[in-house]
């Protein structure tokens, strides 16, 4: 008779159990939370202006990564030579999702906002899961008090659009909408937008506004000609950084499952290359991850490089700050 794993200690395979991110511990309350990271889900898209459905990407992005549940060992990268996310050095939590209310922009956002106020207030690294672009917008007015008291951040956007639309058929809280709103923070010292590319959905003055309000514009193409180095160097050294990451800055033939595609988009590597350079230049301060729309791609190929991507980021993170 086989030995039961209850009693010999469960292996938790990926396809076992609650899908938290990581299969990290689920800890609903926000003012309980003990961690190093803390991963909040904004299940949000009504700010989309075709095909809706990343309200599902932070459910998608959690069951894609327990994939990569490492355990308490954490993931040994070969060619850094280094094992990122051990469990007896990383404490990370999932705090479940802020909760949407149907058609209310103003009263979601809120819901957003306050859950990475509480992650802030509670020394935390904020990983939100969306939702379309527009939930950037209260996950940077959250950051106003603690900007206050540790100085300014650098938003770093990975996109293929340059979502710099002041207003638009009276909406200004859309998923074109984010960055606009966030260059006019005060505390916000400036914007490094990466993949930009093809046809936008900011017009021609929407870039000049976004250079005289302190962005650097970079396509793939212009990328792949610099080299990570020289693009790195173009970010302000030392600086505080937020990076927002719309899945839709990947080439649609990794990443079909968002709501705008747009073809000559990143590989994996170029942006885990970037990534992993940021983390090492300054200190990463919040993130978030939009746009994945998992009912595009029945493959789940995007959500696992939603998840692969976060994890590989968050490891980064973490291993620069013990440094």
């Amino acid at each position: 008779m086989a030995e039961n794993s209850y009693d010999s200690g469960r292996l938790n395979l990926p396809f076992v159990g609650i899908c938290t991110f990581g299969k990290s511990p689920y800890q609903p309350d926000w003012d309980r939370i003990d961690a190093d990271v803390a991963i909040l889900g904004a299940p949000f898209d009504f700010g989309t202006q075709w095909r809706s459905g990343a309200r599902f990407g932070p459910r998608g992005i959690r069951e894609a990564s327990t994939l990569f549940s490492f355990g308490h060992g954490g993931a040994y990268d070969h060619e850094d030579d280094v094992t990122y996310l051990p469990a007896d050095k990383v404490r990370m939590v999932d705090l479940g999702d802020a909760d949407i209310v149907h058609t209310d922009t103003e009263t979601s956002h809120a819901n957003i906002e306050h859950g990475v106020r509480k992650i802030l207030a509670a020394g935390a690294l904020p990983v939100v899961l969306g939702g379309d672009h527009s939930i950037n917008i209260p996950c940077v007015n959250a950051f106003a008090e603690d900007c206050a008291r540790n100085g300014p951040i650098h938003i770093v956007q990975f996109d293929a659009h340059l979502d710099f639309v002041d207003v638009r058929h009276g909406v200004r809280h859309g998923h074109g909408n984010p960055m606009r709103r966030a260059a006019e923070k005060p505390y916000v010292s400036g914007l490094t937008q990466l993949g930009i590319r093809n046809v936008s959905s900011t017009a021609k003055d929407g870039y000049a506004a976004a250079r005289d309000m302190g962005s650097d514009i970079l396509s793939v193409r212009q990328i792949r000609a610099l080299g990570v180095e020289a693009v790195l160097a173009r970010i302000p050294a030392a600086a505080r950084y937020y990076v927002t990451i719309d899945i839709d800055g990947f080439d649609p033939s990794i990443a079909p499952g968002t709501g705008t595609p747009s073809h000559g988009g990143f590989i994996y590597y170029e942006v885990l290359e970037l990534l992993a350079g940021l983390a090492r230049r300054g200190t990463i301060v919040g993130i978030d991850l939009v746009e994945v729309a998992p009912d595009y791609d029945h493959t789940g190929t995007t959500t696992i490089l939603a998840a692969q991507v976060l994890m590989n980021l968050i490891g980064r993170v973490m291993h620069a700050r013990e440094g």
